[in-house]
Formats: C-alpha cells, structure tokens, sequence
C-alpha cells in the first residue's frame, strides 16, 4: 500500500500530455498525425541562440550560476524592457529561472499563505492552480466568457473577493483563448487588486507573439506587479527551459533566498544561449516567426468557422484557437480522443483549461504549418461530412 501525499493525489494529469504522449506512439507506429495540441512552436531554436549554447559548452560554462542568473543576461533582459516598453527597470529586479514554472513556483510561494487562493480566470492554464495546491493554498477559478474576453475584468474581481483571496493572476495573451488584456483594463485591474491590498501576478509568457499590435506590459501601469516570462514561446527555446520574473525591489532577496534552496542556479547553458535571444539578427528571425503564426492563425479561425465552430473573438495572440464545438459533442474529451484515434488530428479537450462549459470547447494550437493546418481542416471536414 503507497503512503502518498494528498496533494499528489489531488493534481490530475496535464491532459495535453496523456495526448501528446498518444499522439507520438502513433508517429511511431507509422501514422501520420497532424500535431495540434502542444503549446509549443514547431519552428527550431533560432540559430544564433543555438550557436551561443554550442559555444557556452566549448568555453566551458557548464557550472552553477548565482542563483538570480548570470548579471549580464539580467542586464540584457532589464534592456529588453526598455527597448519593447520604454521602462527603466534594474537589473536587479529581474530574476533569471528554471522556465516561467520555477518563476510561478516562487511567486505563488512568497505572496500566498496555506489557506489563500489567487483568483484566476476559468478557462486559464491548467497548472496554475496546481502549483498553489503544492503550497496548500487554493485557485480561485472564477467563469469567464466571450463577453468578459475570456478575462478577469474589475468586476468580476470586485463580485468574487473574498478573505481568503491573496490576489489576481492575469495572463495576457492567455492560454487558452489567445485574448489580450489591455492597457487601460490592466490599470483598472491593478487600482481594484490594490484597492483590495492584494498582489497582481501576470504571465505575459505570449508577449512578442500579438498580431498587428505589441501588448502593453503591466509595468507600464504598476511597477509593484510580479510578471512572469519566459524563452520558450516568443523565443522558441522550449527545451531549454528557462524564464524569468520581474518583481518589486521589496521582494528581490525573498525571491532569492527561495531560488538559492528550489533551484541553485537556472540552467547554465541556457542563459548564455539566451544572451543571443535578445540580438538583431535573432529578433528579425523571431519576427519573421510572428508573421508566419498570424498567417496560421487566419487559416485555421476561418477554416474552423467555416465547420461551424463558434469562435465569437479572434484571437488576438498566443498561438491558440478556443472553439466551440458543442454543435459537434457534448463531451469534447471524448471527442477530441476519437479524432486522434480515427482521424490522426491531436488537439486538447477544453476539460484540461478548466471547469467553465469546458465539455463544450477544444483548443486547437496552430505551432504546425499552413500544409498541416489545412490538412486537418481537411479531416475535420470529412468526419462532419459523414
């Protein structure tokens, strides 16, 4: 008889892993599956962040780091801020670590009590709630729909604070809607979260990938926001696993200390690879990359429509199309296993994103090509055709 945790037994499976875990046994048995589930770009890592790492390995830049990262990619990261925002931010507040998850783990562990929840939007990213369930603390996933954007709005925050509320995670853009929150609803956001003496964590993981427009960073409204982000989407460094956060001056030594014993250091080669991410050469590429998502994107929102998904909001970032398609099923994890199995078309059941009417939804990723796109339009068609 095991002797485990409750609160490993109460965190559930990441659902878009069981899919993706199915989906390469079937590329291993010869089938040709159209991968959509995974939040992870197709494109590999640019090139001169590649070369950067070789060259880390070849130097010998394979030791521990501080445990806040190397001081010249923090610099490089505090100068990322003001080149895309016009902020001023210290290199001292940016902390470098293991993947935005090592980042959200500390957060959560400085700013919520065993006992408090954070207010979060349903549907959001599944981990998120999983992380304070480690640190017996709670999500407090509260409904949002198509009118709300899919995003806490100050009502919502205002309707569902409670005694046991620490504070608010926005993400912006979000997983898995794609919905972008803007500056002027951040800075009523941030005035409701402070007027309640409550802490506003964002994950801004999807900024550089909006289309036709840069999204506002909440440090442009509130500098005592904690923001969480990453190399691994923009930048396409998945497999490297690295991140950072950029946290009021207040909270740098806490953020640290917790670092020093979590982690020890973020992954070494990785941040010296990262140095590149930030280079002229590598943005032209990663814009470039943006392009060729905001063409994927069109694709796939109208091929869908065309079926009869209902996708009230285009979405405006991210990599993610939330569709309805309870025009199809009213059990779209069934659905979406039957699609793997029969039509060889992975994408993730809304039941992975939440609670909300998620029987209803699926989350179509479009990290594949325009071929790949259209051919699951193509099956997709074919299935309702039958």
């Amino acid at each position: 008889m095991s002797n485990w945790s409750d609160r490993v037994a109460e965190i559930e499976s990441f659902k878009v892993m069981d899919l993706l875990k199915r989906a390469k046994e079937l590329d291993a048995l010869g089938h040709d599956v159209v991968h959509m589930c995974a939040g992870e770009p197709d494109f590999a890592t640019p090139e001169p962040i590649a070369e950067a790492g070789i060259a880390a390995i070849r130097a010998g830049h394979t030791q521990y780091t501080p445990a806040a990262g190397i001081p010249p990619l923090r610099e490089a990261i505090a100068g990322f801020y003001q080149q895309r925002y016009g902020l001023d931010i210290p290199a001292e507040r940016v902390i470098v670590t293991a993947g935005a998850s090592g980042a959200l783990l500390m957060v959560f562990a400085t700013l919520a009590n065993p006992g408090q929840r954070f207010m979060m939007a349903d549907p959001g990213y599944p981990c998120n709630p999983r992380f304070l369930r480690l640190l017996e603390a709670r999500g407090q996933l509260v409904p949002a729909e198509a009118s709300d954007n899919y995003q806490l709005t100050p009502e919502l925050i205002e309707q569902n604070w409670d005694a046991q509320t620490a504070g608010v995670l926005l993400a912006s853009p979000a997983n898995p809607t794609g919905s972008v929150v803007h500056r002027e609803q951040l800075e009523l956001i941030s005035q409701t979260v402070r007027a309640k003496a409550g802490h506003l964590v964002v994950d801004e993981l999807y900024h550089g990938l909006t289309y036709g427009f840069d999204a506002t960073s909440v440090l442009e409204v509130d500098q005592d926001a904690f923001v969480l982000n990453s190399f691994s989407k923009y930048f396409g460094m998945t497999g490297w696993r690295l991140g950072w956060t950029v946290v009021p001056e207040s909270a740098v030594s806490e953020i640290e200390r917790l670092a020093q014993n979590l982690f020890i250091s973020p992954p070494t080669i990785a941040q010296y690879a990262a140095l590149e991410a930030f280079s002229p050469e590598t943005t032209t590429i990663l814009e470039q990359r943006r392009t060729a998502f905001q063409e994927r994107r069109d694709l796939l929102v109208s091929g869908l429509r065309e079926l009869g998904f209902g996708i009230p909001l285009t979405p405006e970032g991210a990599f993610y199309v939330y569709a309805d398609a309870s025009h199809l099923t009213d059990n779209t994890f069934d659905f979406c296993w039957e699609l793997l199995e029969q039509d060889k078309v992975a994408v993730t059941p809304g039941i992975d994103f939440g609670d909300h009417r998620a029987n209803q939804f699926i989350r179509f990723s479009y990290t594949t090509g325009i071929a790949q796109i259209e051919k699951a339009l193509s099956r997709l068609r074919k299935r309702l055709t039958l």
